[in-house]
C-alpha cells in the first residue's frame, strides 16, 4: 500500500534503496487523548531523529500510524530503540522496518505530499504484522530481501526488545540519556544519583546490553 509523506518543503531526489518504518500505538483504542498521544510521538521522533538523522523525518499517517525512512537497516534499528524510550509512561508504539526499493508515485499528490510505494514498505508492512503477533514487549521486526541478514538483524531486535521491556522508569531514562551521549556522571546528576548507583543500574538491569548492540549497529551502518 503506497505511503504519504506529509512535508510538500523542496527536497533533494530520494535514493531509490533504503529501509522504510511503520509504527502502530499499542492499544490505541484505549488512548485517552488521541491527539496528546500523536503529539508526544512526534516529538519522541524528532528527538530521536537529532541524534540518528533519517532520510525521511517520522511523520503521522491515518489509522494511528507513523512513518519514516531510512538508509540502512541499521540506522532505523538505533532510531526506533530511542524513539521507543523516548515516549512517555503508558504509551508505546511497535516497528515493523522493511529494507527494499522506495519511489514516488504520481509525483506531488496536493497537502499531504507525494505517495511513496515500493518493497520496504510492503517488507515493512510484513514485519509490524510480524511485531503484532509476538509476545508483549517484542515490539520491534525487520524484513529484508537477504533471509540470512533479516534472521540476524530480526533476531538482535527480539532481544533488545526484551531487555528493555525488563527496564524501570529510571533505568529507561538512564538508557536514554546514555544513548545520546551523556556520561554515566552527567545522567547521575540528571538523576540525583551517584556516578556509582549509575554505574551498577547499567550493569544489573541490561541497559549496558542495549548500549552494546547500539554501539554494534552503529559500527555495521558506517562499514556498509
Amino acid at each position: 500500500m503506497p505511503r504519504r509523506r506529509t512535508d510538500t518543503a523542496a527536497r533533494e531526489p530520494l535514493p531509490t534503496r533504503g529501509v522504510a518504518v511503520i509504527a502502530d500505538i499499542v492499544g490505541s483504542r484505549t488512548l485517552a487523548d488521541r491527539a496528546a498521544a500523536q503529539a508526544a510521538i512526534l516529538h519522541a521522533f524528532a528527538a530521536a531523529e537529532r541524534q540518528v538523522p533519517p532520510l525521511l523525518p517520522g511523520w503521522a499517517t491515518v489509522g494511528d500510524e507513523f512513518q519514516s525512512l531510512h538508509t540502512h537497516w541499521s540506522t532505523a534499528a538505533r532510531a526506533v530503540l530511542r524513539v521507543g524510550l523516548a515516549l512517555p509512561p503508558g504509551l508505546a508504539l511497535r516497528f515493523g522496518l522493511g529494507e527494499g526499493d522506495h519511489h514516488e508515485v504520481g509525483g506531488d499528490a496536493g497537502e499531504g505530499g507525494p505517495i511513496l510505494d515500493g518493497t520496504a514498505w510492503h517488507r515493512a508492512r510484513a514485519a509490524l504484522e510480524t511485531a503484532d503477533g509476538r509476545a508483549p514487549g517484542a515490539a520491534t521486526a525487520f524484513l529484508g530481501p537477504d533471509p540470512e541478514l533479516s534472521l540476524a538483524v530480526d533476531g538482535q531486535l527480539l532481544l533488545r526488545d526484551h531487555l528493555v521491556g525488563r527496564l524501570r522508569a529510571r533505568e529507561r531514562r538512564l538508557a536514554a540519556a546514555l544513548l545520546a551521549g551523556s556520561t554515566q556522571t552527567e545522567a547521575a546528576r540528571q538523576e540525583r544519583i551517584t556516578q556509582s548507583a549509575v554505574s551498577q543500574a547499567v550493569a544489573r538491569s541490561g541497559v549496558g546490553r542495549i548500549l552494546e548492540l547500539d554501539a554494534l549497529h552503529a559500527a555495521a551502518g558506517e562499514g556498509r
